[in-house]
């Protein structure tokens, strides 16, 4: 009799921790990626866009994700050699292939405030005209935005933009 109940108890235990870790593991699998909106009026830049150097530069765009947002992430460097990972197939008109001298290049990360399923983007500063090198080299740029959310979901939009010096 005593082996029946010491194999009923392991049993019962068995059920308990399997009901008990199963039971506890049910939170929802984020399994959507989040969603970078810029066709909405105001957003900017926008494909084919010409921004200037010593010029302010606005950055409007919209965030969305099913469960919450993580971060963002901005991305501008030269396109001199044509090279393409735009995603949003607008054709804008390029100037010539040429080597780089001293191109621009800015690559920043920013924060989402937590707990947030959407978020506007809307920054300002001023483009800076150059470095101890000289001034920064104008013409084709590519602008790189990447949205990732809290579970690690990422999506990403890159059209060309064309930076030049104010006259």
């Amino acid at each position: 009799m005593r082996q029946r109940s010491v194999f009923g108890l392991m049993l019962s235990l068995l059920v308990f921790t399997v009901h008990f870790f199963t039971a506890c593991s049910r939170e929802e699998v984020d399994m959507v990626k989040p969603e970078i909106h810029f066709d909405f009026s105001g957003a900017s830049p926008i494909a084919c866009d010409t921004l200037f150097f010593g010029e302010v530069f606005h950055f409007r765009m919209n965030f969305s994700d099913d469960v919450e947002l993580g971060a963002f992430n901005l991305d501008i460097h030269h396109n001199f050699d044509h090279h393409s990972h735009t995603t949003e197939g607008i054709p804008c008109p390029l100037d010539p292939k040429k080597p780089p001298v001293n191109p621009w290049v800015f690559i920043q990360d920013y924060p989402i405030p937590s707990g947030l399923k959407f978020y506007e983007a809307d920054m300002e500063w001023v483009l800076p005209s150059g470095n101890d090198a000289g001034p920064y080299d104008e013409g084709d740029y590519h602008l790189v935005v990447r949205v990732t959310d809290r579970s690690g979901w990422s999506a990403y939009k890159s059209f060309a933009i064309k930076i030049l010096h104010a006259r």
